[in-house]
């Protein structure tokens, strides 16, 4: 059921894992944070939930951690890098309704890039809204520019902050969850599914 894709982009190579149902009803794109990989517990446990309603889901190893790297460079080419993997992407499934999905750095991405890439929505998970060593820099304008609805799933507890119920289309706050959501992964999915399910037209 899983395939996996090269695309190259101007920072060098991606690869994306794919889970490809026969007529699937919308392409849900996911990628991961600044140091981790696309195998993250709440990751999963959306993908898990997009099958479940027909999707196709693409996760995205981005090039910067294909590379080995922690940090992901300038956001202009990191943007850059995720559209040309989106574009390869559209054109592999045609005009499926797309949904962006990322968690921490990840989740900026996809807010930064959702029009366009022409998603019909966005799932921000742990957004980092506020960077511990440097508090006073906000990055709220990331999830209130993103041109279309997101549905922001944070942690209580996570030291990134929570973004206010103004700031998205919905803020989901998990009580007992840190910047990971690794400990009920099932709530972040349950939530998620709410989303997809509105977003792809399934049920």
């Amino acid at each position: 059921m899983g395939d996996d894709v090269t695309v190259v982009t101007g920072a060098g190579p991606a690869e994306v894992t794919l889970d490809r149902p026969e007529d699937p009803g919308f392409l849900l794109v996911l990628t991961h944070g600044s140091n981790g990989g696309v195998d993250a517990p709440d990751l999963l446990a959306v993908r898990a939930e997009a099958l479940r309603l027909g999707g196709a889901v693409a996760r995205v190893l981005q090039p910067f951690r294909v590379a080995g790297r922690r940090a992901p460079g300038a956001p202009a080419a990191q943007d850059e890098a995720w559209l040309t993997v989106v574009g390869a992407l559209k054109e592999l499934f045609g005009d499926l309704p797309l949904i962006q999905c990322g968690r921490s750095n990840g989740a900026r991405v996809v807010c930064r890039t959702a029009l366009k890439a022409g998603a019909r929505g966005v799932i921000a998970l742990a957004f980092p809204l506020r960077p511990p060593w440097n508090p006073a820099k906000s990055r709220v304008d990331e999830l209130r520019q993103a041109g279309v609805e997101v549905l922001v799933v944070n942690g209580d507890r996570d030291p990134f902050g929570v973004p206010d119920a103004a700031d998205a289309t919905c803020v989901h706050v998990v009580g007992g969850e840190r910047h990971d959501l690794a400990r009920t992964p099932s709530t972040v999915g349950a939530v998620a599914a709410e989303w997809l399910g509105r977003w792809s037209g399934q049920s």
